[in-house]
């Protein structure tokens, strides 16, 4: 290639008059190199949020055996026969502040002690077994207080989970 030409070029541009310098005045300028790398995310506004949960768990401990023997095991009483219970109705649910304390009842069975004296039988679902409650039961606390059959999930301080079917209120029978 001639060399010639191309060094004369800019300054035929020179000479050349008005229409050559409008041309290099439209021609864009070039753009700077932080333009030619990859485009920017859009600025993202930071949002913070805060969210707080409570959540209250209930343990209700076993019921020691100083205070009161085995509720379904033979013990004697002033005549020297065996006491006999027998199951009331009552309601669905039993306040969760009131209970003082809870047994096996055997099978699926739990007996709850209520802080007004009375002896409430909590009938477990099929599946669960009342000795895994040995140590004793956790229960997340509702608005209302209550713990209601067939809505509260009982779980033992060794795993299991259950869920309680009915609910009766054990009365003395004397012979």
């Amino acid at each position: 290639m001639n060399p010639l030409p191309a060094f004369l070029a800019p300054a035929a541009l020179l000479v050349s008059g008005t229409a050559t310098v409008e041309a290099v005045r439209e021609r864009p300028a070039p753009l700077p190199i932080e333009a030619l790398a990859a485009p920017a995310a859009p600025e993202v506004p930071v949002v913070h949020q805060v969210r707080i949960e409570q959540q209250v768990t209930i343990r209700i401990a076993p019921r020691q055996q100083v205070l009161r023997p085995q509720l379904f095991t033979p013990f004697p009483d002033e005549d020297g026969g065996e006491p006999r219970f027998i199951e009331r109705k009552m309601g669905r649910c039993v306040p969760l502040a009131g209970i003082a304390g809870v047994q096996d009842g055997g099978r699926n069975r739990l007996i709850l002690y209520l802080r007004d004296r009375r002896i409430v039988s909590a009938t477990l679902e099929k599946a669960c077994r009342a000795r895994d409650f040995y140590s004793g039961f956790y229960v997340a606390k509702n608005d209302d207080g209550m713990l209601c059959v067939e809505r509260d999930q009982l779980q033992s301080r060794a795993g299991a989970n259950c869920q309680l079917s009915a609910i009766r209120q054990l009365i003395e029978v004397g012979d």
